[in-house]
């Protein structure tokens, strides 16, 4: 919904602006302008309480107004219903769109956009209509410092000084800033390039082997540059091999995780709003049950860091998809407050008064009713390996019932899917059958016709009942689904935990199905004991529990009747 009005200046609030600095003498030249012409252009406002508005877009203009009319002047706006997320981009757009925003400013909104693109790059810099580059510039800075934002955004230093600070840790970055502002003239960008590559890259934060740096002549030992006071001694020089062996520690540390968690992935600066711990309790907790779902999520996982000065930490137990988690834990706070207004309006106390609920602490008394709506985000591997058990499923369903295989085949005709029926596999059932050999089975009609009438009935028999299962290969998922659901095929009848299964889970999710299922309860004490091992002796241990009922247990994973 979009109206176009005019509102009361007082009637508006400050939005989340990415524009934190706005330049004296830049206002000075609106208010002039406003008080000649007034605001000719709309700002862009979202509806909050009250009959009140929230700035998303054209602060400037509003605060020009108030000061120059006061809070009783009638401001064009457009009204535009937007969440959180989505005034975030439309504010960060439309400044950009205006320049003369601060690259801090800049980098700190794009960060949140690009939470809410779960870490994509490519696609945060396609909704910001920025190059790749550029994003990966403006997000670097999101490493420098308060002060040195600040001075950036003053216009102290230039953004190349500010993207070169950023390459330095955080608690020498005030001290490089202070010398570099303390010099007679402002060095310029290359000259700045130049004295850092002296001190920028400490041999001490390397996560990988220094053997080598000892006798290395890029290794800055005693040297002294301009810095040096502020940065102590012991840096490479050479910024290539630094940052090449440091990106194959970063992948290797990545490679040595692959088993634990669906998702792994190098943070860099700025991606500090991907960073979310998945809690069951709290004011940010999903609740019990949702949480146990969520570590089979593909969505769930770890974060290594690349940012200077936590080089190589691992971020353990996230969620990535930063509105998926907001979505939980608004349904968990709904679901709490739900069950707490009948109690509040017939709990009393002596005194007849109504009792007060004791405060969520985000472990609900709830859980039981959520856990069957625990939802997660399968992995494609997943999803691939499931979509084959169901195919498999229905064709032999379908083989072994006449019944609803005729009431299938007919379906198939009248929903439009019969061309799915694949006229290779029934030639080479034909074959196997009749045990004819054919050098093509690719048959003209009256050549299909004799030979099906020079068959026996229980040759046509089975070709019949091929006809639907050969379509099973070939439907779409969504229609398999409703053909499985129709028929109401128990899944269990055809699969259960196997070896091919385990080894397409991380162990975060294999532990998440096996609390699912009771394997994890049936194993006791040995459950730890043999997650704690390698991937091939976890499948082994999970797989000989003795006394186990494994027949029946299907996982939510592989289940296709789930809302």
């Amino acid at each position: 919904m979009q109206l176009q009005a005019s509102i009361k200046v007082g009637n508006i609030l400050p939005g989340r602006n990415p524009r934190g600095y706005f330049d004296p003498s830049e206002m000075t030249a609106l208010e002039d302008s406003v008080k000649s012409k007034g605001v000719l252009q709309a700002i862009l406002v979202r509806p909050r309480d009250a009959g009140r508005y929230e700035i998303v877009a054209g602060e400037r203009r509003w605060r020009a107004a108030k000061k120059v009319f006061g809070d009783e002047y009638e401001i064009p706006a457009l009204v535009r219903d937007l969440d959180d997320g989505e005034a975030d981009e439309a504010a960060l757009i439309e400044n950009i769109q205006r320049a003369d925003m601060s690259p801090t400013e800049e980098a700190e909104a794009a960060a949140k956009i690009l939470g809410r693109c779960q870490g994509d790059r490519d696609e945060a810099s396609r909704r910001l209509g920025w190059s790749r580059t550029t994003l990966d510039k403006r997000l670097a800075l999101m490493n420098c410092s308060e002060r040195v934002r600040r001075a950036l955004s003053e216009r102290r230093i230039q953004l190349g000084h500010a993207e070169l600070l950023a390459a330095v840790t955080r608690d020498k970055q005030d001290a490089v800033l202070e010398k570099l502002l303390s010099q007679a003239s402002l060095p310029t960008v290359a000259q700045f390039r130049g004295q850092l590559e002296q001190i920028s890259r400490a041999l001490s934060s390397a996560i990988f082997d220094k053997g080598e740096c000892t006798s290395c002549s890029h290794n800055s030992g005693n040297q002294q540059a301009l810095f040096g006071e502020a940065i102590a001694a012991g840096h490479c020089t050479h910024g290539a091999c630094f940052d090449g062996k440091t990106e194959a520690a970063l992948d290797a540390k990545k490679a040595s995780l692959a088993d634990d968690y669906p998702t792994i992935r190098i943070v860099r600066p700025g991606e500090n709003f991907t960073l979310l711990r998945l809690l069951a309790e709290g004011d940010t907790g999903v609740g019990d049950e949702q949480a146990k779902a969520c570590r089979a999520c593909k969505n769930f996982g770890a974060a290594i860091s690349a940012v200077p000065g936590k080089l190589g930490n691992v971020y353990p137990d996230l969620c990535f998809d930063a509105s998926c988690n907001a979505k939980k834990v608004a349904a968990r706070i709904k679901l709490e407050k739900d069950k707490a207004t009948p109690a509040e309006g017939s709990a009393k106390t002596a005194s007849g008064k109504s009792a007060t609920p004791a405060k969520s602490s985000g472990k609900a008394a709830s859980q039981p009713d959520t856990k069957s709506d625990a939802k997660v985000q399968d992995s494609q591997r997943v999803k691939d390996y499931r979509l084959t058990v169901w195919r498999k499923a229905l064709r032999r369903e379908l083989m072994g019932n006449r019944d609803n295989n005729l009431t299938v085949l007919i379906a198939l005709a009248l929903s439009g899917n019969a061309r799915h029926i694949s006229d290779t596999k029934l030639g080479k059932a034909f074959a196997a059958i009749t045990k004819q050999e054919f050098t093509s089975f690719v048959f003209k009609a009256d050549e299909a016709a004799r030979l099906v009438a020079q068959s026996d009935e229980a040759v046509r028999d089975k070709l019949f009942l091929g006809l639907a299962a050969s379509a099973a290969d070939g439907i779409e998922e969504k229609t398999l689904v409703q053909i499985l659901t129709y028929l109401e095929i128990d899944l269990g009848r055809h699969w259960k935990l196997c070896e091919e299964f385990l080894k397409l889970l991380t162990k975060s999710e294999i532990e998440a199905m096996c609390d699912e299922i009771g394997l994890k309860v049936a194993m006791g004490g040995t459950f730890a004991k043999a997650m704690s091992g390698k991937k091939d002796d976890i499948v082994k241990a999970l797989l000989n529990v003795a006394a186990f009922p494994y027949e029946g247990k299907v996982p939510r994973s592989m289940r296709f009747n789930i809302a």
